[in-house]
């Protein structure tokens, strides 16, 4: 009886263990097209501060913490409070950048990541994203899509998902999919958004796999998880505000988060 007990509460302490959520907020300081874009005030804060704070609401989340590989920004966010983790300077992308903190967090089942350009995100869409992992233990991963109108259909900055019935992930593309022939059957457009929560084993497996063929032709890396038959599921959203990726993003933002001051005040 001793024993089954014990092996009751190890059982117990696994699961647990394998539910816990992370949320890990990758930010660079060598943009390309805004470099120091994560330290950009916009209404006196810093720009990764403002997605800290949104993360910071997400109920469920064990802990949040922000991967950079600059000290200017390491710095910055220590002031406001944030957990901290300095990562290589080397990395290729952000998931990679993710995996590395991932590795040192041997408790935690579900890796949520939040790109440090995301200061509208809605608190609780990481939640959904969590919650479908918990619920489906043949998931690999979960992300989201909005809502998208026809005429981006042609933009391939725009990428585009299409799901079965349950709601998995079929493809992503940058090309306009599905292709309705006849117009006459108005499918459901989605587009895609790039927040992801991933289980950890899972997560770092995917930064060991070499680049596949239709990653490649798309510049998609979710599109390597679907290649090597990982599921992923598609958590429908409302449409997302807006991410900040130029000076132009960083002025129309200002503009949101000024406006909405304003009306704090005369409330």
């Amino acid at each position: 009886m001793f024993f089954e007990a014990g092996k009751g509460l190890a059982e117990l302490s696994m699961n647990q263990s394998m539910s816990k959520a992370a949320i890990i907020i990758p930010a660079r300081w060598a943009s390309t097209r805004m470099p120091g874009k994560p330290l950009h005030l916009l209404a006196g804060k810093p720009l990764v501060r403002h997605v800290w704070e949104r993360c910071s609401r997400v109920p469920d989340v064990d802990r949040i913490i922000i991967a950079t590989d600059d000290m200017r920004i390491a710095e910055a966010a220590f002031e406001f409070g944030a957990e901290v983790t300095l990562t290589s300077d080397k990395h290729p992308c952000g998931t990679d950048r993710i995996a590395e903190v991932a590795q040192k967090l041997s408790g935690f089942g579900i890796i949520v990541n939040v790109q440090g350009d995301e200061p509208f995100i809605d608190p609780k869409l990481p939640q959904k994203l969590i919650h479908v992992l918990r619920e489906d233990k043949s998931l690999a991963m979960s992300t989201a899509a909005c809502p998208m109108e026809a005429a981006e259909l042609g933009n391939p900055n725009c990428v585009k998902v299409v799901t079965d019935l349950a709601g998995h992930a079929l493809y992503f593309s940058r090309a306009g999919i599905p292709h309705d022939r006849d117009g006459d059957v108005r499918p459901g457009l989605l587009r895609h958004l790039g927040i992801y929560a991933y289980r950890r084993r899972f997560l770092l497996d995917f930064v060991k796999w070499k680049q596949t063929p239709l990653e490649n032709a798309e510049k998609l890396e979710q599109l390597r998880a679907l290649e090597h038959g990982a599921k992923i599921h598609v958590v429908k959203t409302r449409a997302a505000g807006p991410g900040v990726d130029t000076p132009e993003d960083a002025a129309a933002a200002e503009k949101i988060l000024s406006k909405g001051k304003s009306s704090k005040k005369r409330a």
